[in-house]
C-alpha cells in the first residue's frame, strides 16, 4: 500500500507542481493591482518566514553550519530573490500575466547545457531535440509582441528572473541538497525578505491597498506558492535530474495562459497557441527515458 502511494505522489508531484506554479504569476497580478512590486514581496516574504519559524520550532530540524547557512541565503536570493523580483517587475510594467512566464520558460535550454558541465548529467541527443523543440514553441508564442518601451523593461526583468532561476536550480542542486528544507528555507526567505525590504524602501514609496483581493492572493502566494510549491520544487530537484526538472517549467506558459483567459480574459492567437502545444510535445521529449 505504502509503495502505491509513493509511486502514486511521484507520478502526480510534476502535474501539481506546474499547476501551483502557475497560480503564482495569476496571484502577482492581483497583488500588483494594489501595491508596489517590492514592497509586496517584502510583506509575503515576512509572512513566510514567520510561518517557517513555526514549522522549524515544532519539527527542530538540524540546522546547516557556517557554509550551510551562507549557501542557502545565495539560493534562496537566485531562486526567490531575483527570481520573483523579476516576475512581479515584469507584470507591473504590462507584460500580461498569461505571457509573463513564457522567458523563464526558457529555462529547461540553459539548465541542459549548464547541468551536463557543472553537475556531470549527461543530455541525451533525444532530449536535446526536445530542448530545441520547446524553445522553437516559445519563439512562435513570442511573435508580434512589443519589445521596447514599457514592456521592454517587462520583458527585461523576465530575463533576469530567468537567469536567476536556472542558477537558483542548479545552486540548490549542487551546494543544497543535503540541507534540512525547513532549516534551509527558513535562511533562503529571511535573506530574501531583507534583499526586498531594502528595494522597496531605496526604490518604491510603499504603497499597499489592503483591499480583500490583496490580502486573498497574498494569503495563496505566501502559504500555497512559498512553502508548497517551494518545497515541492525542491522534493523534485532532489529525486529528479535537473534536466527532467527544468524541462516542466516548458508547460508553466500554457496552464498560465489559460488561467489567465479565464479570470483577465487575455487571449491568444492560433501561432501562439501552437507554439504553447509545440512547448508540451517539447516536455515530453525531455523526460522519456533512455
Amino acid at each position: 500500500m505504502n509503495h502505491d502511494v509513493n509511486t502514486f505522489a511521484a507520478r502526480a508531484a510534476p502535474a501539481i507542481f506546474v499547476v501551483l506554479w502557475s497560480t503564482g504569476f495569476i496571484g502577482t497580478k492581483y497583488v500588483i493591482n494594489n501595491a508596489d512590486p517590492l514592497t509586496y514581496l517584502a510583506i509575503r516574504m515576512a509572512i513566510v518566514v514567520v510561518l517557517m519559524l513555526i514549522i522549524a520550532g515544532i519539527t527542530r530540524p538540524k540546522w546547516p553550519d557556517r557554509i550551510g547557512i551562507v549557501h542557502s541565503a545565495a539560493a534562496g536570493i537566485l531562486v526567490h530573490g531575483f527570481y520573483l523580483g523579476g516576475t512581479a517587475l515584469a507584470i507591473a510594467h504590462s507584460v500580461p500575466a498569461g505571457l509573463s512566464a513564457l522567458i523563464p520558460g526558457l529555462q529547461p535550454v540553459l539548465i541542459s547545457t549548464l547541468a551536463n558541465r557543472w553537475l556531470g548529467e549527461r543530455v541525451t541527443s533525444l532530449q536535446w531535440a526536445g530542448l530545441l523543440l520547446g524553445l522553437a514553441g516559445v519563439v512562435l508564442i513570442l511573435h508580434n509582441r512589443p519589445m521596447t518601451g514599457e514592456a521592454g523593461w517587462g520583458w527585461l526583468a523576465s530575463g533576469v528572473s530567468l537567469i536567476s532561476i536556472t542558477l537558483g536550480t542548479l545552486y540548490q542542486r549542487r551546494f543544497c541538497v543535503h540541507i534540512d528544507w525547513r532549516a534551509g528555507n527558513v535562511v533562503q526567505y529571511g535573506a530574501v525578505a531583507i534583499l526586498f525590504a531594502v528595494g522597496a524602501f531605496v526604490f518604491e514609496d510603499r504603497v499597499v491597498h489592503w483591499t480583500r483581493e490583496f490580502v486573498l492572493a497574498l494569503a495563496w502566494l505566501a502559504v500555497v506558492l512559498s512553502i508548497g510549491s517551494i518545497g515541492l520544487l525542491y522534493w523534485l530537484i532532489r529525486h529528479s535530474a535537473t534536466t527532467s526538472v527544468a524541462s516542466l517549467f516548458y508547460l508553466v506558459p500554457a496552464v498560465t495562459a489559460v488561467m489567465a483567459f479565464v479570470l483577465f480574459g487575455e487571449r491568444l492567437d492560433a501561432i501562439a497557441v501552437a507554439g504553447m502545444a509545440i512547448c508540451a510535445a517539447a516536455v515530453f521529449l525531455v523526460n522519456r527515458r533512455r
